[in-house]
């Protein structure tokens, strides 16, 4: 591993408010090595309504290592992060990274966190991703944060809770979240990182591609991931690097469109590295299933969001 790594933080922003500025803060102080940080952090804001971005760009108006990208219009998830990353590997930009972390900002770093992700990214070779262990505020783990692919067979038994019928019906049992396997002491091989927090080599980022822009928002995660394993790169899950994580912080205000934009990224998920495996009819059912399950969704959604507004009570 190189003696003082160059990470480069990209933190995509919509709304996020005060906890904008604390992930920024967090990744400005983290430490990649033991020698001085050389941590930069690039915002890209997808047109935020509040004043989180501007609040941030005051804040460390005097640092030479932050920047703010302002976009006219929510562009996604996705390329949000490769303006980011762009800006981040350009010959030019006189801070060339040869490490890129992709940070939620409702996510914080906690003291050596980047350090345990630099060292386990540079363990060998072949490791092109790294993940950290995605907590709640008391410390629990989150789901995301080490999981497998899930197939379209196990996002169905799983969407609609005939997992819970595993006890009588073993073949049922499907769960591709791996947080209920016992913790391990030390980084491990995934097959699968949360978006909220991946430190991503230079190297596999120009071999593998950029995060596909066809996802708006969620999935673009496993996407990546997937192309990065077709593509022989080993992706670790590392638990001794703690990133607290207020899930959901960014979406609350809007779970339709959140969930709209979910399950249009599932088929497209499915559609792109399942589908040749499926039959015609089969894949029809996947369909069905899919927007099944957003139209119930969102029905509960609508009735809960008109119960808050009789209430007159804000939807969090």
């Amino acid at each position: 591993m190189e003696s003082s790594p160059h990470t480069t933080t990209i933190i995509v922003n919509y709304n996020a408010g005060p906890l904008l500025l604390q992930a920024s803060d967090s990744a400005l102080h983290a430490n990649a090595s033991t020698a001085p940080p050389a941590t930069r952090v690039i915002v890209v804001d997808n047109a935020s309504s509040d004043s989180s971005a501007l609040h941030c760009a005051l804040q460390f108006s005097n640092n030479p290592r932050f920047t703010l990208i302002s976009n006219a219009t929510n562009l996604g998830f996705a390329a949000a992060c490769n303006i980011g990353a762009k800006a981040a590997m350009a010959a030019n930009s006189g801070h060339e990274a040869n490490q890129i972390l992709f940070l939620n900002p409702d996510c914080t770093l906690e003291p050596q966190a980047l350090w345990h992700l630099t060292h386990a990214l540079h363990s060998a070779s072949d490791v092109g991703m790294v993940g950290g262990f995605l907590c709640n505020l008391d410390g629990s783990e989150q789901e995301g944060g080490r999981r497998t692919f899930p197939t379209p067979k196990q996002a169905f038994i799983r969407a609609f809770g005939l997992h819970k019928l595993a006890k009588w019906f073993p073949a049922l049992k499907q769960d591709f979240s791996l947080r209920n396997q016992p913790l391990p002491s030390k980084p491990v091989p995934v097959q699968a990182i949360s978006g909220a927090c991946m430190l991503v080599k230079r190297e596999a980022i120009e071999s593998v591609g950029l995060w596909d822009e066809g996802y708006f928002l969620h999935c673009e995660d496993l996407d990546w991931c997937m192309r990065f394993q077709q593509a022989g790169w080993k992706i670790l899950f590392v638990p001794q690097a703690k990133v607290p994580h207020h899930k959901g912080a960014c979406s609350r205000s809007r779970p339709v469109f959140v969930e709209w934009n979910k399950h249009k990224g599932m088929l497209r998920f499915y559609r792109k590295f399942y589908r040749p495996k499926y039959s015609r009819a089969l894949w029809a059912a996947v369909v069905m299933g899919v927007w099944l399950r957003f139209s119930l969704l969102a029905g509960y959604h609508t009735v809960r969001n008109l119960q808050q507004a009789m209430k007159g009570k804000p939807n969090v």
